[in-house]
């Protein structure tokens, strides 16, 4: 049985592509305005959507001040970075809190030009936090049919993923949420990039957002840098 509650952020802070340690902080400022148990954040959050991006080591130094964050406010983050296993590389979201960094999901459903750099990862899986159990995704992801039948399987609580969309994406952004959130009868938290980054991402969406379980939004934030949409789920 799931916790009674538990709150969840979604945020979009500043991203500098080659800048692991500056994005780094500002994901452990992102945690500490959030004041949530869970933050999530944008596909490759911590690389920008550069797809020649190093990987990130989950021991890299430049990723302490994101655990102290964590740790001082007893919040789990979930962030967006390149990885490398063996001579695989990946489109992973990883989790940071107080015993450090570990990767939880790889992005299975590949777009664009990904296919020809990663592999994909090995499909739905679950995040046990609390009591409750959160279906993980990233970007395309939440568009696959197969993807989002597999996860409402998993018997999720909600659903949380990172997302890099342009503006004129919108509409599907907001269309995929409300068949995630019906199909899993779960919430829905979507983290979507704000501010310019790599390949055809001159601009991107930001939005981030909440839903309930019906489809309806129940928290939103803008197009900008910085914002934070967050709610307390019951």
């Amino acid at each position: 049985m799931r916790g009674s509650q538990i709150r969840i952020a979604a945020a979009q802070p500043a991203c500098t592509s080659g800048d692991l340690g500056g994005n780094g902080r500002a994901h452990a400022e992102a945690v500490q305005a959030a004041e949530s148990r869970v933050v999530v954040f944008p596909e490759l959050s911590l690389t920008g959507y550069e797809l020649d991006a190093d990987p990130v080591r989950c021991d890299d130094p430049a990723l302490t001040p994101l655990v102290d964050a964590c740790t001082a406010a007893g919040s789990v983050a979930l962030a967006g970075a390149v990885v490398a296993e063996g001579e695989h590389r990946f489109i992973a979201m990883l989790a940071v809190d107080s015993t450090g960094v570990r990767v939880v999901y790889r992005k299975t459903w590949l777009g664009g030009r990904e296919p020809q750099r990663f592999r994909a990862g090995d499909g739905p899986t679950v995040l046990e936090l609390d009591g409750w159990r959160l279906g993980l995704g990233i970007c395309k992801d939440t568009g696959a049919a197969q993807h989002i039948a597999g996860t409402a399987a998993l018997r999720v609580d909600a659903y949380l993923a990172g997302l890099v969309h342009r503006p004129e994406e919108l509409p599907e952004q907001e269309a995929r949420a409300v068949v995630i959130a019906r199909t899993c009868q779960s919430f829905v938290v979507f983290a979507g990039f704000a501010g310019p980054t790599g390949d055809v991402y001159t601009e991107t969406a930001g939005c981030s957002a909440i839903w309930s379980p019906s489809g309806l939004a129940i928290a939103r934030t803008g197009p900008e840098v910085g914002g934070i949409a967050r709610a307390t789920l019951i």
